[in-house]
């Protein structure tokens, strides 16, 4: 209308709008990334039916997973997904079970000094270490699941438990290099992957992230896959290959939460 008034949009040749408008949908993605938590409350597998809503092929996977599955517990889809719902899920377990305990905690508390021989400075590590271990000593002594959910919703001691669980994968991936070589595209060496998709927060986990860290905790899981197919099943796959899965992950393009059954 004519008495509107608008004001006039002046086209500055020095603004990159590409760039602008690109920036703000990553402010965007950022404020809706923060405003879940790290690990949120065990729910109803229903849930995801009102995530589905109106779609048909997805509410027919929820309808198999729910044959199987009873609870899920999602995690925060910042990039480092996979780690702390591994993370969690695993020291949640260690709650109930003493003698998987006993089994992890001397791996664990030796893991720091097998990484400093090959190579990762240890003034680096310790405090990632220390952490680990503070954490994985207050399970020990019998700690609440909601103390331990706590500490995964604190940013600080949440971090920390990712970044040493990366540690761990690049490090068994680069004293397993024979054999992890042939995973790796291009001409990068397992160093150049390790740094560029492993070590740094918010990088995405495959099957090699997958493999070397069940592998390096001998603690086997069952990944839920959950995509866009045809049809109505669900496909899972087991790592290693062959073992009696003790954690079990669903992902969804991109994303890993943890179910129970």
């Amino acid at each position: 209308m004519e008495n509107d008034k608008r004001e006039e949009f002046r086209y500055n040749p020095d603004v990159n709008y590409d760039e602008a408008i690109m920036q703000q949908q990553r402010q965007i993605e950022n404020e809706i990334v923060e405003s879940q938590p790290l690990i949120g409350n065990k729910e109803g597998l229903s849930v995801l039916m009102k995530d589905f809503d109106g779609d048909v092929v997805y509410q027919e996977k929820v309808k198999k997973l729910q044959e199987n599955y009873s609870f899920l517990r999602r995690t925060r889809g910042d990039g480092n997904c996979f780690y702390r719902a591994f993370g969690f899920a695993y020291m949640e377990q260690l709650l109930q079970d003493k003698n998987e305990f006993n089994r992890f905690r001397p791996l664990a508390e030796k893991s720091k000094d097998e990484l400093v021989t090959l190579g990762f400075p240890q003034f680096t590590i310790e405090d990632f270490h220390s952490v680990f271990m503070e954490i994985l000593d207050k399970v020990g002594d019998g700690c609440s699941v909601e103390d331990l959910f706590n500490a995964f919703n604190d940013q600080g001691y949440s971090d920390y438990i990712v970044v040493y669980l990366r540690l761990l994968v690049s490090g068994h991936l680069q004293k397993e290099n024979e054999f992890y070589s042939n995973f790796v595209e291009g001409d990068r060496t397992i160093k150049d992957f390790c740094s560029q998709e492993v070590e740094p927060m918010g990088k995405e986990s495959d099957h090699v992230h997958i493999i070397s860290l069940t592998s390096t905790t001998q603690v086997p899981v069952r990944i839920e896959y959950m995509d866009r197919g045809t049809a109505s099943s669900i496909n899972h796959h087991d790592f290693p290959d062959g073992s009696n899965p003790q954690l079990y992950l669903l992902y969804r393009p991109g994303h890993y939460d943890i179910l129970y059954m």
